[in-house]
Order: C-alpha cells, then sequence, then structure tokens
C-alpha cells in the first residue's frame, strides 16, 4: 500500500543496498531502517567503510556483507538500490577499468537478482550522464554532451550503460526498473579524502591550507543535501508507474568560487582561495531541471544550503579530529 506521494506505508521489506556503506549508501540504510525495513547492505570498501554503518549493525535488521559487484550476487530481497560505484573523479580515475566494469557488471548483476526474485530496482545513475552540457538547467529528455574517450567516460560511459541495462530488462518484463539521475550530493559522513568540491573546501578550510579553485571559479554546480536526496530515491522506488529516468538534485545554483567562500565563511578560516587549471572535461554547468520528479513524487528539496554545510562542516571537523588521534596513537605505539 503507498502514500499520496508512492511511498510504502504499513509493510516491511527486505530490502538490499550495493554501495551500502558509502556516504549516500549509509544514510538511505539508516533511513530504510528507521521506516521499519530489514537492510543488507553489500559494499567492498574500496570507497566506503564499515565505520559509517557502525551504528546501525547494534539493529537485528541489519547486516553487512563485504562483496564486491563485479561478481554475482543473490539475496532474497523486494528491493534493490543499486549505488555501488565509486562517485568522484578522484575516487574513479584511479583505476578506470574497474570503475566501468564496476557500474556495468555491478548494474547487470544486481538486475539478474531482482529478476531471480522479482523484486523492483532503483539505479543509482548521475548527472555526468548529461556530460558538459549545451542545455541549461539540464531535462531528463537531454541526450548529454559527453566525450567517450575522455578521463571521465569510465564514469560517464558506465553509468549510461547502466540505464541501458535497467530499461531494457524493464521493457523485456525481466526486472521492474527505475532510474535516478543525482546531482551533486553532501552532507555529514563524506570521506576527508572524498575528492569532491564540499569535502575539499571544508577539509581545506579546517586544516587552514588554501582553498583551490579549479579555472576561475565561474563553474556553477547545484548542491542537494543527502536527505533530501534519499527521500527522492524512495519516493521514485515506491512510485507505482515512473520508471524514469528522473533528475533528484536541487536546482539552487551557486558559482564553484561562491561555495569556497560560503565555506570559508562558515568555518571561520584564516584560508586563502588559490586558483588551478581547470580539469580536463570538467562541465561548466550543471544544475537540474526537477520539473519531473516534483510532478510525479512530489519532490522538494527541504535544506538550505548553508544549513547543509554547517552539518557537513561539523561530521567533518569531528572525522579530522578522529584522524589525527589516531595518528598519534599509532606514532606512540611506534615509540614505544
Amino acid at each position: 500500500m503507498g502514500d499520496a506521494n508512492g511511498r510504502t506505508v504499513g509493510r516491511s521489506m527486505r530490502i538490499l543496498v550495493t554501495g551500502g556503506a558509502g556516504f549516500v549508501g549509509s544514510h538511505l540504510c539508516e533511513r530504510l531502517l528507521a521506516d521499519g525495513h530489514e537492510v543488507i547492505a553489500l559494499d567492498d570498501f574500496s570507497t566506503g567503510s564499515p565505520a559509517n554503518v557502525a551504528h546501525l549493525m547494534r539493529s537485528s535488521r541489519f547486516w553487512l556483507v563485504e562483496h564486491d559487484v563485479t561478481v554475482p550476487f543473490d539475496h532474497e530481497v523486494d528491493r534493490i538500490y543499486n549505488l555501488a560505484s565509486p562517485a568522484s573523479p578522484a575516487r574513479y580515475q584511479v583505476d578506470p577499468v574497474r570503475t566501468t566494469m564496476t557500474n556495468v557488471l555491478g548494474a547487470l548483476h544486481a538486475l539478474a537478482c531482482a529478476e531471480r526474485h522479482g523484486a523492483r530496482l532503483l539505479q543509482a545513475s548521475t548527472s555526468e550522464v548529461y556530460g558538459d552540457p549545451e542545455v541549461h538547467p539540464q531535462p531528463e529528455t537531454y541526450l548529454g554532451r559527453v566525450s567517450p574517450v575522455g578521463v571521465r567516460a569510465c564514469y560517464d560511459e558506465g553509468k549510461r550503460c547502466a540505464e541501458s541495462l535497467v530499461m531494457d530488462f524493464h521493457r523485456q518484463g525481466r526486472a521492474s526498473g527505475r532510474i535516478a539521475r543525482i546531482f551533486n550530493t553532501y552532507g555529514p559522513r563524506m570521506a576527508i579524502d572524498d575528492g569532491r568540491a564540499v569535502s575539499n573546501f571544508i577539509v581545506q578550510a579546517l586544516r587552514g591550507e588554501d582553498l583551490t579553485v579549479y579555472g576561475s571559479g565561474s563553474q556553477t554546480r547545484s548542491f542537494c543535501y543527502v536527505d533530501d536526496l534519499v527521500e527522492g530515491c524512495l519516493r521514485l522506488m515506491e512510485h507505482p508507474v515512473e520508471v524514469g529516468p528522473v533528475n533528484l538534485g536541487n536546482p539552487v545554483e551557486v558559482t564553484v568560487l561562491e561555495l569556497a567562500q560560503e565555506i570559508v565563511r562558515l568555518t571561520g578560516s584564516a584560508s586563502r582561495i588559490v586558483f588551478r587549471p581547470l580539469p580536463e572535461d570538467d562541465p561548466r554547468q550543471r544544475r537540474p531541471a526537477i520539473d519531473l520528479a516534483r510532478r510525479t513524487l512530489g519532490f522538494e528539496p527541504r535544506v538550505a544550503l548553508r544549513q547543509g554545510l554547517y552539518a557537513t562542516i561539523q561530521s567533518l571537523r569531528a572525522a579530522l579530529a578522529g584522524a589525527g588521534e589516531g595518528a598519534r596513537r599509532r606514532e606512540a605505539a611506534l615509540a614505544s
């Protein structure tokens, strides 16, 4: 049974979240448990961490399974959220072939699991499928401007292929699919070395280092707080007919330079802002058109950028303190 927005009401399900120990995955697992479901988090910990879900391990309805999604897997579940993939250029360019395989084989294996058990699957796609867009903001009907041979292609094309697999399984009646095109997301539990603009700027500011802005900083992004994103994913998964792709993100657009300046203000840092050459294939503009999500899902981001940045700063400040304490303990152990 669903409510007016398509969300499940009064039915407990068993749900698999691939990439469940990652930044977004851990928040999704937390929300699903709070809604009364059983949750299996699958992760190989290449970019995720058991620490992200340590607080969930107390629940008898939560299981953490170490597994690489490029290898087939099988769990009897009602829903599958396929989030397994490195998500920042700093992470996915380290091993681009593995990134492609994680996205393509991961989607294939998740779909095969869904087909075996009659589960519904939500594929976490990305705004990167639009590439460096010539249309602004980007609606779901825009086919994108992506280089299949560029340094970002492992991620961009891997996600585009995953979308194709979901749609083919869905059209053939083999598995019920949903596609969420996720735009820039931030919030607590971002890794210190995540490599994305928000976490990079916050860590640099908290350490008193220069904030590195690439290009002139005039390129724009739209930042969605993780709780808002999770809400959108849940609504799309439980919608009775909408398959997507559906853009999920915050349509409020800011320049990268404005973001850096705001983070310096919120942290009270004395850090300077310095400029470096723009990386290859870095998109100039990125903002979602969310008319479809508003109309079909009742989706509307609630958390303002300043509010979300404050919570993220607090989380990364604690993570940096923990990392510093861990380093001190290791040094003391070596000296003893």
